[in-house]
């Protein structure tokens, strides 16, 4: 067969096909003998299904611990889908607000996802089993999970997510190490009785606290914060987006947490711990917090009123 008889569109990228790799010193005739050896991609090779169905690996015997798994090993995916559309959003040239708005709406699609899967955790398990298996998994806690920390440090400057008792001590521009002994959710992690640092604390600072801080230096002039600042102040489309993902990530997300921890550990006279020995009765309402990466688009009422209509009906106070 000669290339007469070949059809024009093949012709035309077997061409393009050899200009691209001679352009890298390579020979496409050995390629293309490697694509006729190879076998034909399978769904189940393409996402490496046995392996994935092989991560779950209970404590117990409880059945009930690997829907806990398997909806804690989705959550870090959708994290980790979240981290991917921040990091094209940081390093895009030329960024357009098409682009950026688009991205948003990736992270919110995600977040909302997130919130509204999360009754697999709060109606998904019997109680009796989540609070038999759950001492299987001391200290190890959902507070862990260090993605959720980078996604906060890539969305806003690290001020932002200062303590509220020591917010007003430090400058936007102060020294990142001294913000990052006194971000929020590291007072959530200390002892009730004695405020100590929890065992899960100091397992999760001794692996990641070093990358939290690089990522701070790396994100402090191109978190979405900045670049909302620094491109489209004014644009209306953005500060939409930029609200829902403060409502999803700061309250929303939260408080789906809050109200499993009630279905799980509130009872009377006295709540459970975590398993991590984590504060969550003060950590996780939003209204105690008062986490917001885009401040400037909030209102001091809606500030003041961060998140209580929602705390209080998850707990059903």
């Amino acid at each position: 067969m000669d290339n007469s008889s070949l059809d024009p569109n093949l012709a035309g990228q077997l061409q393009k096909l050899q200009q691209k790799y001679a352009a890298m010193g390579q020979d496409l005739s050995s390629y293309l003998d490697g694509l006729l050896y190879a076998d034909y991609l399978t769904y189940w090779d393409y996402i490496h299904l046995d392996t994935l169905l092989s991560l779950q690996n209970p404590k117990t015997q409880f059945p009930d611990e690997k829907v806990f798994i398997i909806y804690h090993q989705i959550t870090e995916l959708y994290f980790n889908l979240v981290l991917w559309e921040l990091e094209q959003i940081a390093e895009k040239e030329n960024l357009q607000e098409t682009f950026f708005v688009e991205r948003l709406d990736r992270i919110n699609r995600y977040f909302e996802l997130l919130e509204n899967s999360f009754t697999v955790m709060v109606d998904g398990m019997e109680k009796e089993q989540f609070l038999k298996f759950r001492m299987s998994l001391l200290p190890a806690s959902g507070f862990q999970s260090a993605q959720y920390r980078v996604i906060e440090i890539c969305c806003t400057d690290m001020i932002n997510l200062v303590s509220r008792d020591n917010r007003e001590s430090f400058q936007e521009y102060s020294d990142l190490e001294q913000q990052v002994e006194h971000l929020y959710w590291r007072s959530g992690a200390t002892e009730l009785a004695s405020g100590k640092k929890t065992l899960t604390l100091q397992q999760f600072e001794e692996k990641y606290l070093k990358k939290f801080k690089e990522t701070g230096m790396r994100y402090r002039a191109k978190n979405l914060r900045k670049i909302y600042l620094q491109f489209f102040p004014e644009s209306e489309p953005v500060k939409k987006r930029l609200r829902q993902l403060d409502q999803l990530a700061n309250v929303l997300w939260p408080l789906a947490h809050l109200k499993s921890a009630a279905r799980y550990l509130k009872l009377d006279p006295e709540d459970i711990k975590a398993t991590g020995g984590t504060n969550w009765q003060k950590y996780l309402p939003p209204r105690f917090q008062r986490i917001q990466f885009f401040p400037e688009l909030w209102t001091a009422s809606e500030t003041e009123e961060w998140g209580k209509a929602g705390v209080l009906k998850a707990i059903g106070n």
